[in-house]
């Protein structure tokens, strides 16, 4: 039989279920799942900047606020798991468009909530429909893309994710600048419509021939797992809680944790279809993969609330203008993450890997000389490297990880995949948000020292300044030496911010290129013994 061409063809092989499809299928299937991807990437990171706004508007205060975004990121923790069973079981197709009218929805039913408790319930709809999509997308374009092409397929839907982060700050600002904080969620309703549409015209359904049983118990324990691990590591370090890590409701949240991850793990080694197949991870290349993308999110997700919470806190930046500052990462990690999947695909694709790594630690590492005189020119040329380096490892990451992995096994992969990036990425913010404030408290003591009124330089510089405000300001001499001491014990306390910051990002920059080594070890050749099947 003729293949047929175009999407005239593409409808019709979709509507009569025949296997035959055009050489395009696949690239309108890709811009498909690009298109889901780019919502659900952009509504983790859109709300940011809108929430003072919702919080005035709804009279709300900020520890009911944070679980405006707490509610989407544990809705996803807790679906990313089940979407490889359940694309096997019932179809990538129908779950894929399951997704996204979820996320429809719950972004509609967020652009009318009229409270908070509305608002939070249709952010948990919003992230049941988010955890499915990105696993299951990429699920579908590594079954559909042969592995001489998998490379440059993975780039391009990288595209739209990094879109989604870099404009999710600047799109989020301006729209509660603008227009009011429900466009912020409305926006998905047509982009989603549009989607769901392109998937009951174009894409074609598939379903594992083997369907194994539900792992219920490792369903369970995951569940209970992840939620309670991610709300440990936000009230952990939440200023709210006064008692911090040593609060008896956090220690028992945390031991709760610990024992249903005992569980899963015992359960998933041992069951015979494991929800989640730890197994894979005995796969080299996947194994190691996922090993680097653990520390890959410590790092760089770990690290991304501190260059806003500096330029805001300490340079004075508006919102917006801190969320502009990121634009140009997503634009180059969009030109890069394509370059990277052809060097993945016909050279090496442990080469992107390692100098994305290399970019990445040095970018961190530039950070960690920031200062209350750093200019703009030198945090954006920190912010270029980084770009180029996102784009330079993630989709070659992504590429050589699935190298030996199955087609049957690709949705397991990917789920896996996403759920240690969500953790890796969570445990990251819990962990230096923890030391960023251990680390403000060292400075602020190591610089008190120098507040000793018998030290020759502290009795110098309050001299100087008290003069000053006397002879040039008119004070009073009373006044002027309590303004004197004042302007430097901020000065001081602004110093210990900066130096706390910059230590947050050294250890970025070491985790970073720590985590990279492993990619020594892993094969950049596809094994002959693990060819997909036909």
């Amino acid at each position: 039989m003729e293949k047929s061409e175009g999407i005239s063809g593409l409808i019709r092989n979709s509507r009569s279920g025949e296997l035959q499809k055009s050489k395009s299928y696949k690239w309108f299937l890709l811009m498909n799942v690009m298109f889901g991807t780019f919502m659900a990437v952009l509504d983790a990171t859109v709300v940011n900047t809108g929430l003072p706004k919702i919080m005035a508007s709804l009279g709300i205060s900020l520890d009911k606020a944070q679980w405006v975004i707490t509610a989407y990121m544990l809705a996803m923790a807790v679906t990313l798991p089940t979407s490889g069973w359940m694309g096997d079981r019932f179809g990538y197709k129908r779950m894929y468009f399951i997704a996204l009218f979820l996320f429809t929805a719950g972004s509609f039913l967020c652009s009318i909530s009229p409270n908070e408790d509305m608002l939070i319930v249709s952010r948990v709809i919003q992230g049941f429909g988010a955890g499915f999509i990105q696993p299951l997308g990429l699920a579908i374009i590594t079954r559909e893309f042969p592995p001489e092409q998998r490379g440059i397929a993975i780039g391009f839907w990288s595209i739209s994710a990094a879109a989604s982060v870099s404009f999710g700050p600047l799109l989020g600002g301006y729209i509660v600048d603008h227009f009011n904080w429900q466009l912020i969620f409305g926006i998905n309703v047509p982009v989603g419509a549009l989607a769901m549409l392109f998937t009951l015209l174009i894409q074609a359904e598939y379903k594992n021939p083997v369907t194994k049983k539900f792992d219920l118990t490792g369903f369970i324990t995951v569940t209970i797992f992840l939620p309670l691990t991610l709300y440990t590591l936000s009230e952990g370090s939440d200023i709210t809680n006064s008692a911090g890590w040593h609060a008896p409701y956090i220690l028992v949240c945390g031991a709760i944790s610990l024992i249903m991850l005992t569980l899963f793990i015992i359960n998933e080694l041992t069951v015979e279809a494991p929800l989640i197949d730890l197994r894979l991870l005995a796969n080299r290349n996947f194994g190691f993969s996922n090993f680097i993308m653990l520390f890959f999110s410590l790092g760089m997700f770990g690290s991304t609330f501190l260059l806003p919470v500096y330029l805001q806190n300490t340079m004075g930046y508006t919102a917006f203008q801190a969320g502009s500052v990121f634009l140009p990462v997503g634009i180059i990690q969009g030109i890069i993450a394509p370059l990277s999947g052809r060097i993945a695909d016909r050279i090496n694709p442990k080469l992107p890997v390692i100098f994305g790594a290399l970019l990445m630690g040095i970018s961190f590492w530039w950070n960690s000389k920031l200062s209350y005189l750093t200019e703009l020119n030198y945090i954006m040329i920190s912010l270029y490297i980084r770009g180029v380096g996102m784009g330079l490892m993630f989709t070659a990451l992504a590429a050589i990880s699935l190298l030996d992995v199955p087609r049957d096994k690709m949705a397991q992969a990917s789920s896996l995949t996403n759920s240690i990036r969500q953790l890796g990425g969570s445990l990251g913010v819990a962990i230096l948000a923890t030391i960023l404030t251990s680390r403000i408290n060292f400075h602020t003591q190591e610089f008190g020292v120098g507040m000793n009124p018998s030290s020759e330089i502290y009795r110098h510089t309050s001299g100087n300044i008290s003069f000053y405000e006397e002879h040039d300001a008119g004070e009073s001499p009373s006044n002027a030496t309590g303004m004197s001491r004042n302007l430097i014990l901020t000065n001081l306390r602004t110093q210990a911010y900066i130096q706390g910051i910059d230590d947050d990002f050294f250890l970025a920059s070491i985790v970073t290129l720590a985590g990279g080594l492993p990619i020594i070890f892993m094969r950049s050749k596809k094994s002959r013994f693990n060819q997909d099947p036909k």
